[in-house]
Formats: C-alpha cells, structure tokens, sequence
C-alpha cells in the first residue's frame, strides 16, 4: 500500500511549514500539493521545492519517466472541473485518474516507500485519492484561526521569487473558503486515519508535534527531528510541488507565532471574518475576540 498523508483545511494556515518540516524526517516525502503538478509544475514550469524548473529537477524527471503517456494540460483542466467543491465531495472517475494513481505508484518507488506527504488541501482531491487503489490515506487536518488566515491572504506575496505575486482574496471570501473547506473537513473526515493540528499549537511546541504527526503518518525515524539545541528548524531543500516561496528556505529557521493581525487587522475586517466564520470557531477551538486562550 502506498501511504499518503494528506493536509487538509483551507489556504494560508501553515500548511507549507508543516510539509517542508516533515520532509526533514526520515520516511517522510514533501511532495507539496501535487494536484497542482500538471498546471503549475509541467506546463507552467514552475520550480520545485529545490529551486529547478520542475521538469529539469532530476527526481521530478525520473518520476515523471515512469508515468504513461499523458498531457498534463489536460489533466490539469480536467481535476479543475471535477474538483469544484459545487459538486459536494462527489468526484466523477475520469480515465486521467489511471495516470494519477502512477505518478503516486513512482514517487512510491522512488523514495523507497516513504510517506507521501501530499499538501494539496482542497477536500474533493483528498476525496479523488481516497478512492484510487493502493492508497491508504491519512488525513492531517491543519487549521488556524481564520481572522489570521484572512489578514494573511491580504498581505502581497511574490511567487516563487519572481514579479508575480501570490492570489490575494477580499477577508469576505478568505472566510467563506475558511468555513467551506473546513467544514467539508470535518464532515468527510473526523473519524478514523484523522489528526487535527491548529497553527497556534504547532509554533508552541513545533518539536512535539512533529513527532506525534510523523507517528500518525506512520513513519519511524531513525535519526533525530530536524531541531538544534536552541530550537530551531533546520532545513535542507525538499521538492515540494507549488505552495508558499517560504518552501524555498533552507538553513535554520525560528519557528514562532505570527500574530501581527490580532493588532493590526480592522474592526470592521475582524468582525466580519468573526460574523461569516462563528459555525466552526468554538467547535475548532478559538475564541470569538481578539485574545488568544
């Protein structure tokens, strides 16, 4: 069986900090959100986690090899149609789904048998995978506070280090995908091969939680989690496909809370994300205010 951990919940809530930290752990594979490989990686060219265009990255290239014969545009248009979430987590079967279950089988393979951890996030895809053969899928249901979340999707980021920036969405709309996504979450996947992790816990005791999620995932360590002695992160390149440019960063980083839109964010901006988001706060463990419990 090929064992895929799959991050769920909704954009901007530290999702590429969690796949970039497990893809220092033995065992573990940070493959990034591989539903955007057809589109993003393959007719965008854009860079894998480890800097190349990712048809030039050799494990991309060899991985790739192994696959039928495909046109990624294709099957990149056709999962942006069956993925809507209008559909109700219903995923149609497509004939492209023959060549998703390889590139799964080859990264299988390439690594040796490690976790794949794959943060693609939207619900349907975690639903798409469910269904494939040979996969035997855990869902890491990653979340944060959503008046964080859409402070954070207003703020202009670049994309993958070039002049384009990231997609930047109105706090109204940040919030509807908030409540959406993780309430599909919650009703498809909180029982069984589930783990929940809130952004705010994870920076607290980022250790901890690396190894209880490397635990969950499956995977046995045999050499230390990637922390010096004064805490910090260390990381090496991974190949993670598309997410955040913070996927890019290398060497030691601090691990820590950014909390600049308890202070920052409007009135008028956190009551609304407040207001559209207030179904799932309590149930998700945040406070209706601006203080942290």
């Amino acid at each position: 069986m090929i064992r895929v951990l799959y991050l769920a919940g909704s954009g901007r809530s530290g999702s590429t900090l969690v796949t970039t930290a497990l893809g220092q752990v033995d065992g573990l594979f940070a493959a990034g959100e591989l539903r955007y490989l057809w589109q993003r990686g393959l007719v965008e060219q854009r860079p894998c986690g480890c800097g190349q265009p990712l048809p030039d990255c050799p494990m991309w290239s060899a991985v790739l090899a192994k696959l039928p014969p495909h046109e990624p545009a294709s099957i990149a248009a056709g999962l942006r149609e069956r993925l809507r979430m209008r559909n109700r987590l219903r995923v149609p079967p497509s004939p492209d789904d023959a060549t998703i279950t390889a590139l799964y089988e080859a990264i299988h393979a390439h690594t040796g048998g490690a976790v794949i951890v794959d943060s693609s996030k939207l619900p349907p895809y975690g639903v798409l995978l469910a269904g494939l053969p040979g996969i035997d899928l855990r869902v890491l249901h990653v979340v944060r506070d959503p008046r964080a979340a859409a402070f954070s999707w207003r703020r202009r980021r670049s994309l993958d280090g070039d002049d384009r920036l990231m997609t930047r969405h109105p706090v109204w709309k940040a919030a509807l995908l908030w409540t959406v996504w993780n309430g599909a979450v919650l009703r498809r996947w909180s029982r069984g091969a589930y783990l929940r992790v809130r952004y705010e816990d994870l920076v607290q005791d980022p250790q901890a939680w690396v190894r209880r999620i490397a635990a969950f995932a499956g995977a046995a360590p045999s050499s230390p989690l990637p922390f010096t002695e004064d805490g910090l992160l260390t990381l090496a390149p991974t190949h993670s496909v598309a997410g955040n440019p913070v996927r890019h960063r290398t060497g030691g980083v601090e691990v820590r809370a950014d909390d600049e839109w308890r202070t920052a964010m409007s009135p008028r901006s956190f009551a609304l994300v407040t207001a559209l988001t207030s179904p799932l706060l309590r149930r998700l463990g945040y406070p209706f205010g601006r203080r942290a419990r």
